[in-house]
């Protein structure tokens, strides 16, 4: 009780709790576009992936709520911070406060904001699956023969859309942003931003913050310029030949049998 009480209670502890919770984020959005980016290796890959987090069951959805409940509390702080800033400076020292402040800590708030909206979609559209048509969530076949959901598919149907495309770029890009400015912040909140080398971290800091955002738009990009194709028949729209390049030895009717005898098995 008197941790939490340290924690949530003192200006210091809010910090150390923001300092917690952004390390925590910061570890995901780098495993999340980790896992990505083998979008860019055979369909098999990225499919096998998604189906490998999704048998684990209860586990996965404890893994969401924990990141969920995290980014809750590390915008709660952020919040509670913002207030208490405010209110223990006098107006003029809060002027030359923001005139020093950089441009990313100053809409700190704004593009968090963003970017939380941003999460919210893209749990509904990538993870219920619920802000497009059944068309746009298709099932494909392993080379071993485990019908999955076909991820590599999803992404590429996602992002061939222009609106779609943008504002996911514009939110990373906010997110790339946001992270700049919080890895300098989580560093100084545990005390650990000294001056020898808090110019070494602000560059470290920047050089990552692009690196991610390359990274994530490199994604979209190749989506939309065709780099990466649709390669399951059924969503693209194409016969394939038996062992075949593109199904990965697995042929059309292949797909559809295994698919429509998953869907009878869950019915």
């Amino acid at each position: 009780m008197n941790i939490l009480h340290v924690l949530f209670k003192t200006s210091i502890g809010k910090k150390v709790a923001m300092a917690v919770t952004g390390f925590i984020l910061f570890g995901f959005v780098i495993g999340h576009l980790s896992g990505n980016l083998q979008i860019f290796a055979h369909p098999d890959k990225i499919n096998g992936y998604a189906h490998l987090l999704e048998s684990l069951g209860p586990a996965l959805w404890v893994i969401r709520l924990f990141l969920i409940v995290t980014v809750v509390v590390h915008i709660w702080v952020a919040v509670q911070l913002t207030f208490e800033n405010r209110a223990a400076r006098p107006d003029g020292y809060q002027k030359q406060i923001t005139l020093r402040a950089t441009l990313a800590s100053r809409y700190m708030r704004w593009s968090g904001f963003v970017v939380l909206a941003f999460i919210v979609y893209h749990i509904l559209h990538f993870t219920v699956r619920v802000t497009h048509g059944p068309g746009a969530y298709p099932m494909t076949v392993l080379a071993d023969g485990t019908v999955v959901r076909d991820v590599h598919s999803m992404m590429v149907l996602g992002f061939q859309n222009p609106l779609l495309a943008t504002c996911y770029l514009i939110s990373v890009g906010l997110l790339s942003w946001h992270l700049r400015h919080g890895l300098v912040s989580m560093f100084q909140s545990i005390g650990l931003r000294t001056r020898p080398w808090s110019r070494f971290l602000e560059r470290v800091s920047v050089i990552f913050c692009v690196l991610y955002f390359l990274g994530n738009a490199l994604i979209v990009v190749a989506a939309m310029t065709g780099q990466i194709r649709i390669q399951n028949p059924l969503v693209a729209g194409y016969a394939c030949r038996d062992a075949c390049d593109v199904c990965g030895a697995i042929n059309t009717e292949a797909i559809v049998e295994n698919v429509d005898v998953a869907k009878d098995n869950q019915s």
